[in-house]
């Protein structure tokens, strides 16, 4: 089952991210079923999967299926275009193909699903830690430093719309992810990369205040996430036993 599903997605991958140029992409948008690339990258993955599956024509239902679905979720994702988020759209877009490919497995490699490690306890922990280390954080930070407002100092950096706020979450991620590893060794290698690109950003300060605002953002942020890291740790552990 294993084997089949990395060919599978090894084939939409190709399909999809390796061989379909910019080109292609932007004028599917502009002529949507109209497009002859449209039909190009449907063929090139009829080729991809024929290609992955060495040729073994056994599969030939599933490959149509592939194809057949991929042509409408591709069309649905170009009409759709205008009026949804780009990002949700890639995301909906990439999840139905999965689905897909997940479904054709089924019909070839018949499988039990157990929905109920879902709701076991270690899943639900997981999750639970997760979003205290991405959102419960970023508002319990953003009430922590709310008392400091830079734009009444006159200090207002220019920087990407919730670049900081993305940056934040990932090193948290990142700090979390370290510590049920047990890599310690990371966290550190961690704060010295953000150290040299914050550099920059200090040297250039002349006020004393972006330079505290900085460092207690980026101390606040690496401690909620080793306390939560830790956390996950301690009652992993008492789950467990």
């Amino acid at each position: 089952m294993l084997a089949l599903i990395i060919k599978l997605i090894l084939a939409h991958i190709i399909g999809d991210f390796v061989l379909q140029p910019a080109s292609w992409v932007i004028h599917k948008e502009i002529h949507k079923h109209k497009s002859k690339f449209l039909y190009w990258h449907i063929l090139l993955h009829l080729c991809a999967l024929v290609l992955v599956l060495q040729f073994n024509f056994t599969y030939w239902l599933g490959i149509l299926i592939i194809i057949i679905t991929h042509y409408f979720i591709d069309l649905i994702k170009l009409l759709l275009k205008p009026k949804l988020n780009s990002r949700l759209l890639f995301g909906l877009d990439q999840l139905a193909h999965l689905i897909v490919i997940v479904l054709v497995v089924k019909i070839y490699e018949p499988y039990q699903f157990n929905f109920d490690i879902l709701f076991a306890t270690e899943t639900l922990l997981l999750i639970t830690s997760l979003l205290c280390v991405t959102s419960v954080s970023s508002i319990i930070m953003k009430t922590i430093i709310s008392k400091w407002n830079l734009k009444e100092d006159g200090i207002e950096e220019a920087s990407l719309k919730s670049a900081g706020a993305y940056i934040g979450i990932l090193e948290r991620l990142f700090v979390f992810g370290f510590i049920i590893m047990n890599y310690w060794e990371g966290i550190g290698f961690l704060i010295a990369a953000k150290s040299v690109f914050r550099f920059s950003d200090l040297s250039k300060a002349k006020d004393r205040k972006l330079t505290e605002y900085i460092l207690i953002g980026t101390l606040l942020s690496f401690g909620l996430a080793i306390l939560f890291g830790l956390g996950y740790e301690y009652v992993s552990m008492l789950i467990k036993n």
